[in-house]
């Protein structure tokens, strides 16, 4: 058999187990079809059909998957925001659950309010699996500014938040005129400007800001 054969064999089998240990679902899916892709390839040509049958078949769930996923990703129908109190006993339960995530992406952020503070909260749901949350501070002069907005693990290639920002008559019903973002990293620049946000430079660094538009606007 021909080394670089018998290598090839070696990596489908490599990420197919690669793709079990991911957390986001639309990487497993990848990784997984694309070790699938190569053990069908492998062994049909060794002539191993039951296991060339079998990853033919993976191959073909996983295209349908990742078809599914992409097509329902920004899908209002598919999501769904709730607002509840910031002191919502299951809010603080996902924030508790979830504590050591969340730090890792807004280490600023800090579950329990502030006494005096006014602030929102939004859970992102897809169908009663609770996969974001958004929250956001009154901060005075018509403005609310976005103390966190995360998503699990699982769904963190598909941008749930987004919806929040969407429903925009969530924020004028606040009193909101616009909402900004204190600063983003260089991999929520591409989500911010998909939802709407601009850069908005200040003395202290840029700020990403979205107009709230009260009927039929972004």
């Amino acid at each position: 058999m021909s080394p670089w054969l018998e290598a090839a064999g070696w990596l489908g089998s490599v990420l197919v187990v690669l793709s079990l240990t991911q957390a986001r679902v639309l990487r497993f899916r990848w990784l997984n079809l694309i070790g699938s892709v190569i053990a069908t390839a492998y062994n049909a040509i060794v002539g191993i059909w039951p296991f060339a049958a079998m990853n033919a078949a993976i191959s073909a769930i996983n295209v349908y998957w990742l078809w599914r996923l992409n097509r329902e990703r920004h899908d209002a129908a598919v999501y769904e925001v709730v607002e509840v109190a910031p002191d919502d006993a299951y809010l603080l339960h996902v924030l508790r659950t979830h504590a050591a995530d969340i730090a890792g992406v807004v280490p600023r952020f800090v579950a329990v309010p502030e006494p005096g503070e006014e602030r929102s909260a939004f859970l992102v749901q897809r169908g009663d699996e609770t996969v974001g949350v958004v929250e956001v501070r009154d901060a005075g002069d018509r403005t609310g500014v976005v103390e966190l907005d995360w998503v699990t693990k699982r769904f963190r290639d598909f941008t749930p938040g987004e919806f929040v920002y969407r429903r925009s008559g969530i924020f004028a019903a606040k009193g909101f005129d616009r909402v900004v973002v204190p600063e983003a990293g260089p991999g929520e620049v591409a989500y911010l400007r998909g939802v709407g946000f601009r850069p908005e430079d200040t003395p202290e660094s840029t700020a990403w800001v979205r107009d709230v538009v009260v009927e039929g606007g972004r």
